[in-house]
């Protein structure tokens, strides 16, 4: 794929260092945005194959993504470590089931060593736009501009937090901070805290909190399903046995993802699918929880799967403790050290955590990337689309990563963004030695979207009963999900068909 011209430390295979005069523009074959697990793993692939000229653009100061982002006390991967890494690069010495996150923050940086690649940190794209004779992408970031033939967006679904417009927070007079952007400066120690949230990073933080916190104060407003997290750590000679024997991880890893596989019956509500996982879920809060009011406040109102189901062994009997406060309502609003829920009841507090979610369904990144006639944000306005979760009509030779119906409510995602990879690749692979771009036509893309929306109809995301980050909220469109399995994205959207795109 030869660019008009190239940077001269900008040979295919290399990611070239920000150029030292940040005015003149680096050239690339490609310019992938973002180092979490999907554009790190994209940039390793174009590392190894050797083939194409690219840069890794980087908002941070490091590789990671979400797990650079979220350091919480507490924090951990809820899919099992061997099927949530890199198929091509596998780790055997994983400590646990379920790695703590900083273990996963360390395997994605020596992922990114091994391969020579080296993002630009602290480029945080500011604009990207598509020259229609020119035929490429001009991209600004902050470490300087770039020139490139193919732009791919991997910036994630969870990477701009969201916090919500709460009165009296400048009144509050104490830290207020995001999981996702915890303060280590903070001692909690013997402090009332508080936590507004009872979603994935709460029901690892809140047991945390529950063992050096004077008093915890919880805000839920819808009660989550729980399911038991079985964790354990590996034994040296397992560990030993991984390193081996490569085909016993490939097989655990196998194993893995057909049991996480079989998950997705019940989300189709299917029976008796539907039915043992709510039991199962229902069986563990009553097994963890004797005190009946309480395990009342903890029973969820909608069916199970709508909102993401949960892995914890210690979130229960954290809630149980007696300086430990569930509040079955919202937060209102902030006093001078204290909070106030929604059923009016306030609690004296020194510290409130926000582990509220993030900007999912429409990302800010969005309203940074122009095609021929628009922003991504103006294209999305009625919700994320996208032609086999990837491409988008008017967005030329552009490649979106994680976005839209290109996750999982039931496996592992990352099997779903290395099906992605080998559509990026095919697509690099067409490109090569070719003049033009390449834009999925229209009809493609509305056909596609059509059939996604039918089918998301029958699932438990939509007939469930609650209000999920995996719709959007405008539109009621499941946008995040994937509504089939993970074995179908891959028959469907691991391989690149150039049949869809305008000529």
């Amino acid at each position: 794929m030869p660019s008009p011209q190239r940077a001269p430390d900008a040979s295919p295979g290399l990611s070239p260092s920000p150029p030292a005069d940040a005015s003149a523009p680096t050239v690339v074959d490609v310019a992938v945005v973002g180092a979490g697990i999907a554009g790190l793993g994209l940039a390793v692939l174009l590392a190894r194959r050797g083939r194409e000229s690219f840069v890794v653009l980087e908002r941070g100061d490091d590789v990671g993504g979400t797990w650079r982002d979220n350091r919480y006390p507490g924090v951990a991967c809820d899919v099992p470590s061997h099927l949530y890494s890199y198929s091509f690069a596998p780790r055997a010495d994983w400590s646990r089931v379920f790695a703590p996150g900083a273990e996963v923050q360390e395997y994605l940086r020596a992922t990114a060593r091994e391969a020579g690649v080296r993002p630009w940190f602290g480029a945080e794209v500011t604009d990207a736009r598509w020259d229609e004779g020119a035929g490429c992408w001009h991209v600004t970031s902050r470490r300087g501009p770039v020139r490139a033939r193919v732009l791919v967006l991997a910036g994630g679904r969870l990477s701009d937090p969201r916090v919500p417009d709460v009165e009296g927070l400048d009144a509050f007079g104490g830290p207020v901070f995001h999981s996702a952007r915890w303060d280590p400066s903070a001692d909690l120690t013997g402090k009332r805290v508080g936590v507004v949230g009872t979603g994935a990073s709460a029901v690892q933080l809140v047991p945390e909190l529950a063992r050096t916190a004077g008093r915890v104060v919880v805000f839920q407003r819808s009660a989550p399903y729980v399911v038991p997290r079985e964790d354990r750590t590996y034994s040296a000679a397992e560990r030993a046995a991984f390193r081996a024997d490569p085909d016993l991880v490939r097989r655990l890893r196998e194993e893995q993802f057909a049991q996480m596989e079989r998950g997705h019956a019940a989300r189709r509500l299917v029976r008796p699918d539907v039915d043992a996982l709510r039991e199962r879920a229902l069986a563990h809060l009553a097994a963890q929880v004797p005190d009946a009011r309480l395990r009342a406040l903890l029973t969820p109102d909608h069916e199970v799967g709508c909102k993401r189901v949960l892995l914890s062994d210690d979130f229960y009997p954290a809630l149980g403790e007696p300086h430990v406060d569930l509040e079955p309502a919202a937060l209102q609003r902030l006093e001078p050290g204290a909070a106030v829920s929604a059923a009016g009841r306030r609690f004296g507090l020194d510290v409130l955590v926000l582990a509220t979610g993030f900007r999912s369904t429409r990302p800010l990144w969005a309203q940074r990337v122009r095609g021929r006639h628009r922003t991504l944000a103006e294209h999305w306005r009625d919700g994320m689309t996208a032609h086999a979760s990837t491409v988008v009509h008017g967005f030329p030779n552009m490649f979106v990563l994680d976005g839209p119906n290109a996750s999982l409510g039931h496996n592992s995602a990352v099997h779903v963004i290395e099906s992605q990879f080998g559509y990026v690749l095919g697509a690099l692979d067409h490109l090569a030695g070719r003049a033009g771009a390449l834009e999925v036509s229209e009809r493609a893309e509305r056909e596609y979207t059509r059939e996604i929306d039918e089918r998301a109809r029958s699932t438990v995301w939509l007939r469930g009963g609650c209000t999920s980050w995996y719709v959007d909220a405008r539109s009621g469109r499941l946008t995040l999900l994937w509504p089939g399995t993970a074995t179908e994205f891959r028959e469907r959207n691991g391989v690149f068909d150039p049949a869809p795109f305008a000529a």
